[in-house]
């Protein structure tokens, strides 16, 4: 599979590293060059210097091609832009945006985009683990307690 990814901060290079180790054409845009280190030498894509939205950039990164595209920059309006020209200029069939506001999310989504809102994740994982945390504390089922204490 072909995928093209814009950013190559933490997220965006620890997505291209795994695709890249489970066999996919990875390749990476970001605006600076040593935003690419943190790829290290087990990264066998490409790397393209330039912004996600710029058209040109796209084509170096062989977007005409790509099955699918991922925008993980630090930037909802950005992701938002090249998400959109992947879909609509380009026609990658698998579009997915990160963005941090989830007011943001329904807007995208009725946009037809596909989003991954960190901040919504986050929070409902962390509320997870804290309701988990709690009902264990509050529960302690007889199964559980010593067979002397019965």
């Amino acid at each position: 599979m072909k995928i093209i990814i814009v950013g190559c901060g933490r997220v965006g290079s620890r997505l291209a590293l795994a695709l890249d180790q489970a066999g996919n054409e990875v390749t990476i845009i970001d605006e600076r060059v040593a935003a690419f280190d943190r790829l290290g030498n087990d990264f066998h894509g490409n790397m393209v210097v330039g912004t996600g939205i710029d058209l040109g950039v796209l084509r170096r990164a062989g977007i005409e091609h790509a099955d699918a595209f991922a925008s993980v920059t630090n930037g909802d309006n950005r992701n938002l832009m090249a998400a959109q020209i992947a879909q609509v200029v380009f026609r990658v069939p698998r579009v997915i945006t990160r963005i941090y506001d989830p007011i943001r999310e329904e807007v995208y989504r009725e946009l037809g985009l596909e989003t991954v809102c960190s901040t919504t994740l986050i929070a409902d994982l962390i509320q997870g683990y804290v309701v988990e945390g709690v009902n264990r504390a509050h529960a302690t089922p007889a199964a559980a307690e010593p067979a002397a204490s019965r």
